[in-house]
């Protein structure tokens, strides 16, 4: 859109210095401030949607936070019903951990699988002790850790849709000579891999 309209506005500009509607001295003049002026905006925007980017990616690490301050919680409660299933508790443990280590997005999603697919052996645990499946503090739990892993799937689904308009803005002509001039970055897409898909269609089943 505005591409077309400073397209638009140099066409004029140099159609009436053709035909001497205005002096060649004014219409260089104005061209060069509307250049500018397009310039600006081009730039301003690709700003703009960048910051969305990284905003969107700190909204996902923040989710997976969450997320992972909801274990403690969660293993010393089962621990009060199964306190022999160390492996269980340790493989959580590990997969919190690694989630809090996390230096990227990318390493807290992968942590994040992990963490889910502990939570399964954790889950399937629970399902030997009547007492935990119970317990309020156990169902609570186990129903926010499933509204975390659905924000967190909601926030990377805005993502990479944030992304997506970044980088068709970034790559297009002649905001791509702005874009490389300036450094403006690429980023990565946190796409679904096929097990994931298969865990957002069916999500973990919460039994009351």
């Amino acid at each position: 859109m505005i591409n077309s309209l400073f397209l638009i506005i140099f066409v004029l500009i140099i159609a009436s210095g053709l035909f001497n509607i205005v002096e060649w001295q004014f219409n260089i003049v104005a061209l060069a401030v509307s250049l500018f002026i397009w310039l600006v905006l081009i730039y301003n925007q690709l700003i703009r949607l960048r910051e969305q980017v990284k905003e969107s990616s700190s909204d996902i690490e923040i989710q997976l936070k969450r997320r992972a301050d909801l274990i403690p919680n969660l293993i010393e409660t089962v621990k009060g019903y199964a306190a022999h299933e160390k492996e269980v508790f340790e493989k959580v443990t590990e997969a919190r951990s690694k989630i809090l280590e996390a230096k990227t997005v990318k390493e807290g999603l992968e942590a994040d699988n992990m963490l889910t697919s502990a939570l399964k052996s954790l889950f399937a645990v629970a399902e030997n002790y009547p007492d935990l499946k119970a317990n309020q503090n156990f169902l609570h739990l186990q129903q926010e850790l499933v509204d975390a892993e659905d924000k967190i799937q909601a926030s990377r689904r805005f993502y990479n849709a944030v992304l997506r308009e970044y980088e068709a803005y970034r790559q297009s002509f002649p905001n791509s000579v702005i874009a490389n001039l300036f450094k403006f970055p690429s980023f990565e897409y946190f796409e679904l891999n096929y097990e994931e898909k298969e865990t957002a269609e069916k999500p973990p089943e919460v039994k009351f």
